[in-house]
């Protein structure tokens, strides 16, 4: 580019504008991940292209995307094409070494195709002689200090003022006055723009509560959700009812001049509610992934407290306590194995790499290291009054530390368990509840 109407003027061609900025947020509000999955693609702005009286060109539209809270964010794949041109021509330098050659004329022909040629303005000595034989450093946008590290591990379990940068934009091209030189004062070309990085994620939900009620199906889960809070996921007299995990939330202040319970929270401030997640039920071998699976026992740990449901009018009570805590305790322990397998997968990785040991996975705090009770339900039928009495026996035998715990941990959690019977469908026993959470929170 050159002056309009001044045929030897100064070459006056803007830079390209970079490319847009990807970014997340994990904010209140959001339930699920379904509308980015029906989007399928997040796409930044394409940068302007640069114009005359050395005006750049305008930085490419932003995007945001919103999560819900307590989601986790994997890479899958990554295609940088700058990162892989650095590494091809790294390895183009030490062979051209190793062969005698000067390394700035092998990677020189690399830069060719980065230069745009103004139609019928570039002369033969220009291609031959000028800048194009010139090796073109890879230049990267300041913001990319700021990214994950890749491959990228984030879990967003707390609600975030500000979003964050997943991918910064690719820079933008030169303008030809970045060319001029004595012996082309003139130059008739500039650089086109950086690629773009894409990036595959993994996006997963794991619901943040509280509370996570888990119990064989048909326990009275839902209908003891919807006794306390104020949800009203579906019930039904049959196994499976509940098919997602849901959230009620139980309110502690009526409003009336002083709480009904007071609590509050990690920080000191006066808590006014608490979260109950309703875990569809689990069954036998659940952890290998039979019936709902590995799908919801993920929601169990991230869940601050547990409450493991029994109904008394199914069968031996404290039966159905061991096979659930089976299931968590196996379930504990394959994710402690995956998150093993990851680390070392990880760390060869960075070896391998010449890069260190940083965004390794952390595990999160054992399942059977959280407080745990254990709610009764069909307690008002008076075939269910022995069941229960052999269930309290033995979990105050738990307590007390004079039964191994049925997790089969040694740091599994045993202080102030206790068992209360309730009835769910008549709302009879269910006050002692939050309370009790409120004292274990």
């Amino acid at each position: 580019m050159r002056e309009k109407f001044i045929a030897e003027g100064p070459p006056n061609g803007g830079d390209g504008g970079s490319g847009g900025n990807v970014y997340i947020q994990a904010v209140r509000g959001e339930t699920s991940l379904h509308k980015l999955a029906r989007k399928g693609m997040v796409k930044a702005g394409r940068g302007k292209n640069g114009q005359g009286k050395a005006q750049g060109g305008e930085r490419g539209d932003d995007v945001v995307f919103t999560v819900p809270i307590g989601t986790i964010v994997r890479e899958v794949w990554r295609h940088d094409p700058l990162e892989e041109e650095m590494k091809q021509t790294r390895e183009l330098r030490k062979e051209a070494r190793l062969a005698g050659q000067d390394p700035d004329e092998v990677t020189g022909q690399m830069a060719r195709d980065k230069w745009i040629l103004f139609p019928g303005s570039v002369k033969r000595y220009e291609l031959e002689d000028g800048e194009f034989g010139r090796r073109l450093k890879p230049r990267q946008s300041a913001l990319v200090a700021s990214q994950p590290q890749a491959p990228m591990r984030l879990d967003l379990d707390t609600p975030m003022e500000r979003p964050m940068l997943l991918l910064a934009g690719a820079v933008g091209g030169l303008g030809n006055p970045r060319f001029a030189s004595r012996s082309i004062p003139r130059p008739k070309y500039a650089t086109k723009g950086e690629q773009g990085v894409k990036v595959m994620l993994e996006l997963e939900l794991k619901m943040l509560a509280d509370v996570g009620l888990v119990g064989l199906p048909n326990a009275g889960k839902s209908t003891l959700l919807r006794a306390l809070s104020n949800s009203r996921t579906r019930v039904g007299n049959w196994a499976f009812t509940t098919l997602q995990p849901s959230i009620g939330t139980v309110i502690l202040d009526n409003h009336n001049g002083r709480p009904a319970l007071q609590a509050f929270d990690k920080a000191g401030e006066p808590r006014t509610s608490f979260t109950i997640a309703d875990i569809p039920g689990l069954i036998e071998d659940a952890h290998l992934n039979k019936g709902l699976g590995l799908d919801f026992l993920k929601h169990v740990e991230r869940a601050a407290m547990l409450a493991f449901v029994v109904d008394l009018s199914a069968g031996d009570a404290v039966a159905a306590l061991q096979a659930l805590w089976k299931e968590v305790g196996e379930y504990e322990s394959l994710r402690t194995r995956q998150i093993n397998e990851e680390t070392e997968n990880r760390m060869m990785h960075d070896r391998l790499e010449g890069g260190f040991f940083g965004d390794l996975p952390v595990a999160a705090a054992p399942i059977s290291s959280k407080p745990w009770f254990v709610v009764a339900t069909k307690a008002d039928l008076p075939e269910t009054q022995a069941n229960f009495a052999k269930l309290k026996a033995y979990v105050d035998t738990l307590r007390e530390g004079r039964l191994e715990h049925p997790s089969g941990r040694d740091n599994a959690w045993r202080k102030g368990v206790v068992a209360i019977p309730i009835s769910a469908i008549n709302a009879e026993g269910v006050q002692r509840i939050p309370q009790l959470v409120v004292d274990l929170l």
